[in-house]
């Protein structure tokens, strides 16, 4: 795999946490549409299994709080989860800098 390959997949994939956070802070995210939205908005699609697993650490470890939304499973950011986003943007551009 090809250096630019492998970081891509690692950054998106790879990295599922951040998309779902950021698309949870924005509006209801409804459990449903949570691959299509990642796809809309970030340009790559992942792998359903791997989206659920991560909703349901994310929940787990209350970054997110499930919700009935328009009668569908839905999540919301919590406090937790909004100051944990907050570090993966900050490290994010300080990495960009540093780059």
């Amino acid at each position: 795999m090809l250096p630019f390959q492998r970081f891509k997949n690692t950054i998106t994939n790879g990295n599922l946490w951040i998309y779902i956070l950021a698309l949870a802070k924005e509006n209801h995210l409804q459990k449903s549409k949570v691959e299509s939205l990642i796809f809309e908005k970030f340009g790559f699609l992942p792998n359903k299994i791997t989206v659920q697993i991560v909703l349901k650490k994310l929940e787990n470890q209350e970054y997110l709080k499930k919700e009935k939304y328009h009668g569908e499973k839905s999540f919301r950011i919590t406090k937790k989860g909004e100051e944990e986003l907050k570090k993966m943007k900050d490290f994010s551009q300080d990495l960009l800098k540093k780059i």
